[in-house]
C-alpha cells in the first residue's frame, strides 16, 4: 500500500469529497483589455504583458516575442488583476486551460484579459494539486464542455466557478504533488536536454555550412546552381485517399521536416496531369508564412515518383545532394541572406527571383555527403519523433500524463 492509499485509508476511508472551484477559493479575477485601456508595445516598454502564450505548466515564460506595456499600462492592469504570490494562472480563452503558478509578486510583468487569476483557500486546497487537477482528462473535459464561442473558444468565469473538483484533505494533497513534482522535474531536464542538443545541432549546422572566402570552396548564387518553378493550385478540398502524392505548402510549415520520401496528402492522377511536380532529389520550398523565420522553409523531396506542388510553394531543381541544400536553407548564413528579400504585411512572402540571389557554398559532392551523414544524426537525435530525445520526451509524457490521472482520480463519498 502506497502513502497516497495509506492517507485515503485513515483519512477519508468513505471517498473524497468533490466540490465546485468556487468553494475552494477565495478570489478569481482577470488583467485589461490593452485596445480599451492602454498602448501596447509603445516605445521603451519595459514591463511584460502576459498572454496564454506565456503559460508553462508551473512557470511563466517571457521572451523577447512576449509583448511589452509601460508604467502606467502595467499599473492599469495591476489595479484589476492584484496579482499575489500563491495565485494560480488559467487561460480562459483561446487554448483553455494553459496554467502557471505565481511564486513571487510580479513587478514588472502582468495578465491579460482572459487570464484568470485564481487565489485558491490554502485551508482548503493546495494551489499545486489545483493546478494538477486542471491537467488530468478527466477535468480538461468538464472545462471544454462549458467552453463556447464560435470564432475564439472562451469559458467565462462564473462557468469555472461550477466545475466539479475532488477535494481530499489536504494531507493527501501534498503527497500527491510531492509525487507529481518529482515526474514534473525529471520531464523539465529531458527537456533542458533536447533545448540543449537543438543549440548544440544549431551550432554545428551553422559551423559546418558555413565555409568563409578563405576556404578553397566555390560559392554561387542559388540561380547559378539550378532553377525555381513555381508549384499549380492545389487546395485542401482537392486532397483524395489515394493517388498522386502532391505537397502542400502549409504542410511544410506543420508536417515536414528536412527530406521526406512520401507525401502526407494525395490528389487524383488527372488532376495531376495538369499540375508542375518535384523529382526526386528537387526541394519543395513554403515561399509564405505569417512570420520571417519560416519564410522559404525547404523540404527535400527523396520519394521514387514525383510528387504534385501546390501554389506558394517552389521546386528548386538542381544536381548538388539534396539533403545538403535543404540544410543549408536552415542555416543563419541563408536566414541573413533571405531577410531583405521579404516583402509583404501580415503574410511576407518571398519571391523565386529573390532566392536565386542568395549565394552558397558549393563543395564537391563527396563532401556534401560527408557533412549530410554528421547532420543526419543530428537531425534524428533532435527532430526524430519515432526515435531519439523526441520519442523519449514524447514517452515520458505520456507516461506522466496515464501516473497523474491515475493520482488524481478519486473515489467520491456518497
Amino acid at each position: 500500500m502506497s502513502r497516497i492509499d495509506e492517507l485515503i485509508a485513515e483519512l477519508c476511508p468513505d471517498g473524497v469529497e468533490f466540490k465546485e472551484l468556487g468553494e475552494v477559493i477565495t478570489s478569481l479575477r482577470t488583467g485589461l483589455n490593452p485596445r480599451q485601456n492602454f498602448t501596447l508595445n509603445p516605445s521603451g516598454a519595459e514591463n511584460y504583458y502576459v498572454t496564454v502564450r506565456e503559460l508553462g505548466g508551473f512557470d511563466v515564460r517571457v521572451s523577447g516575442k512576449t509583448d511589452r506595456v509601460d508604467d502606467v499600462g502595467l499599473a492599469l492592469i495591476q489595479n484589476r488583476s492584484k496579482l499575489q504570490a500563491g495565485d494560480v494562472l488559467f487561460s480562459g480563452t483561446g487554448t483553455i486551460g494553459r496554467t502557471a503558478f505565481v511564486a513571487e509578486k510580479p513587478d514588472n510583468w502582468n495578465i491579460k484579459e482572459g487570464v484568470y487569476a485564481i487565489t485558491p483557500d490554502p485551508k482548503a486546497i493546495h494551489a499545486k494539486f489545483l493546478i494538477y487537477l486542471f491537467h488530468t482528462s478527466t477535468i480538461r473535459c468538464q472545462i471544454l464542455a462549458q467552453a463556447d464561442g464560435s470564432t475564439v473558444a472562451s469559458i467565462g468565469m462564473a462557468i469555472l466557478k461550477k466545475i466539479r473538483i475532488p477535494v481530499p484533505p489536504l494531507e493527501v494533497q501534498r503527497e500527491v504533488v510531492k509525487i507529481l513534482d518529482t515526474f514534473t522535474k525529471l520531464e523539465a531536464e529531458l527537456e533542458a536536454e533536447l533545448e540543449a542538443r537543438q543549440r548544440q545541432y544549431k551550432y554545428y549546422r551553422d559551423a559546418l555550412l558555413g565555409f568563409d572566402d578563405r576556404e578553397n570552396i566555390r560559392w554561387a548564387t542559388l540561380g547559378e546552381i539550378g532553377n525555381f518553378v513555381r508549384g499549380s493550385g492545389i487546395q485542401k478540398s482537392d486532397f483524395t485517399e489515394s493517388g498522386v502524392g502532391c505537397i502542400h505548402y502549409g504542410q511544410i510549415h506543420t508536417h515536414y521536416g528536412t527530406w521526406a520520401n512520401e507525401s502526407k496528402s494525395f490528389i487524383s492522377p488527372d488532376f495531376a496531369a495538369r499540375l508542375r511536380k518535384a523529382r526526386t532529389g528537387d526541394l519543395v520550398i513554403a515561399t509564405t508564412s505569417e512570420d520571417d523565420e519560416a519564410v522559404a522553409k525547404a523540404v527535400a523531396w527523396l520519394g521514387d515518383e514525383n510528387v504534385a506542388v501546390s501554389t506558394d510553394a517552389y521546386i528548386f531543381q538542381h544536381s548538388l545532394n539534396p539533403k545538403y541544400v535543404s540544410y543549408f536553407f536552415q542555416t543563419e548564413l541563408f536566414q541573413s541572406q533571405k531577410k531583405p528579400h521579404i516583402t509583404g504585411t501580415k503574410v511576407r512572402r518571398i519571391s523565386g527571383e529573390s532566392m536565386a540571389k542568395i549565394r552558397m557554398p558549393v563543395p564537391p559532392l563527396d563532401e556534401q555527403e560527408r557533412i549530410v551523414a554528421i547532420l543526419d544524426k543530428f537531425d534524428t537525435l533532435v527532430n526524430d519523433l519515432s526515435s531519439g530525445l523526441p520519442a523519449e520526451l514524447k514517452a515520458r509524457r505520456q507516461q506522466y500524463a496515464h501516473y497523474r490521472d491515475r493520482l488524481l482520480s478519486f473515489r467520491e463519498a456518497a
